[in-house]
């Protein structure tokens, strides 16, 4: 499965992205954001980082760049797409997912690792997980409180459009499990046609046993599994 990875001005997580994808068996490239084409991807991948310093808002002025108009198309016709951290700010200022990020609720950064629960495990990012299943995930972000209106909660959860809760040890999804306030412990969400997916975690810091958690590789691998099913 070919994957490309996108890199903006001010991303940091490119090369862990790559690595991480390449360990798992892909044939990875680097896609620049002013480029035009997409090089035949079968699967894109916005990185985490901090693109174009933040400013205005995280994700907001990456929105408008060249590339995020053939990602738009890739996504219209159904291509995969994954936003992870500030990939995942991109794909909400662009309009691919719906929301919005606020600072998180103690106004400071977070680096730490979390438990998420598998909330839907029928979609391309999360086949090869079990329903419910735990898994532990670093997160590192500053503006992961997700939000969105009362009728727009209602349709993620009707459409099973919450992909990853933040939960506790005993797999509960308490008010203190989501680090960041995230609204109904949201930590990773889809479109409703179920192919572009945006989570704050980083499953790229989650591949190999050394780096703490093997449970990332299970979200990568889900969509090369998806992908090969279908070729």
């Amino acid at each position: 499965m070919k994957a490309g990875v996108v890199i903006f001005p001010g991303s940091n997580c490119e090369t862990d992205t790559y690595d991480a994808l390449n360990y798992l068996g892909f044939n990875t490239e680097y896609i620049w954001h002013r480029d035009s084409s997409l090089h035949k991807v079968d699967l894109v991948i916005l990185p985490g980082g901090f693109s174009y310093g933040d400013y205005l808002r995280c994700g907001a002025v990456a929105r408008f760049s060249e590339i995020m108009e053939e990602i738009s198309r890739f996504a219209d016709s159904g291509g995969l797409v994954i936003g992870i951290c500030n990939g995942f700010q991109i794909l909400l200022e662009a309009g691919l997912l719906p929301g919005a990020m606020l600072h998180n609720k103690s106004l400071k950064f977070i680096c730490q690792t979390v438990n998420l629960r598998v909330e839907n495990n029928t979609l391309p990012f999360t086949n090869q997980c079990g329903a419910g299943e735990i898994l532990r995930i670093p997160i590192n972000h500053y503006e992961g409180n997700y939000f969105i209106d009362d009728e727009g909660l209602k349709e993620l959860e009707d459409n099973s459009q919450v992909v990853l809760r933040y939960v506790d040890e005993n797999g509960e999804a308490t008010a203190d499990a989501a680090p960041n306030g995230a609204l109904a412990n949201i930590a990773g969400l889809t479109n409703k046609s179920g192919n572009v997916f945006g989570l704050m975690p980083h499953p790229e810091r989650a591949v190999e046993e050394i780096l703490g958690s093997v449970d990332g590789a299970k979200l990568f691998l889900s969509a090369k599994i998806s992908k090969e099913a279908v070729s």
